[in-house]
């Protein structure tokens, strides 16, 4: 399913900055009516909303508290686009002694986020007319890093449950987007050590764009997730994209 981004209302989660900023702006370059900046501090997006002016609206939306969500989606009844950007990372490997709380926190926020987005939002989507939802996932959903182990696992699930979203909305008409950026240039990326080899937030905003006019699941935007991208998609394209024939045993 096709979306063209002209005249269209988005929600963006986390778009007070990186790729969530960039996101919001270059949907409101390609023409977008209205973008709500879904944060977690109603100021953060203040900049944004001044230099976009009345095309921007700022919301509360914590993706820890359902609350939150909930009211994002009452008050932007007339989205039909939901970009879930927002998540964390926290950098643990599997025999740290952190290892549980940080995959506990990250399960809830880039999990059960997605979820209560999904949840939220997809009622809304299908009151107007389909429209798309767009999961920031990662390189990590298919690859586990050893030193983000739980960030990978985090993601890996957030990927999983972005496959079912498409199985169950297709029925509604809503198209689902699963990103799958490597090291953007964020302050999550620095904080993580990998400052030295990310790239432009811009990339990933540009490819869900393109994405989204051209009907594509996968987004694998920067040049490591292409690397990725040209080892995966042959199983991707025949097994994920597929049709499923059958429920799973």
């Amino acid at each position: 399913m096709k979306m063209k981004i002209k005249d269209s209302r988005a929600l963006v989660t986390g778009a007070n900055r990186g790729i969530g900023r960039a996101i919001a702006e270059a949907l409101l370059e390609a023409g977008a009516a209205r973008v709500y900046a879904a944060v977690r501090r109603i100021e953060s997006a203040g900049e944004l909303a001044d230099r976009y002016g009345d095309r921007v609206h700022p919301l509360h939306l914590d993706l820890e508290k359902p609350e939150t969500i909930m009211a994002a989606a009452s008050m932007a009844s007339d989205v039909d686009l939901v970009v879930n950007n927002a998540g964390m990372l926290q950098v643990a490997s599997a025999l740290d002694s952190n290892a549980l709380s940080s995959l506990q926190k990250e399960m809830e926020v880039n999990v059960f986020g997605l979820i209560r987005v999904a949840q939220a939002f997809a009622p809304v989507l299908k009151a107007n007319g389909g429209g798309a939802l767009v999961q920031l996932n990662s390189v990590a959903s298919i690859k586990c890093f050893p030193d983000f182990a739980t960030y990978s696992a985090s993601k890996a699930a957030a990927y999983s449950i972005t496959q079912g979203l498409k199985e169950k909305l297709s029925g509604q008409g809503t198209a689902v987007v699963s990103v799958h950026p490597g090291p953007i240039d964020t302050e999550m990326a620095r904080t993580a050590g990998l400052g030295d080899m990310a790239e432009p937030p811009s990339l990933v905003a540009d490819a869900i764009i393109k994405a989204l006019e051209n009907g594509a699941f996968h987004v694998f935007p920067d040049s490591m997730a292409r690397d990725f991208w040209s080892a995966y998609h042959g199983y991707a394209e025949a097994v994920i994209e597929s049709s499923p024939d059958s429920d799973a045993g």
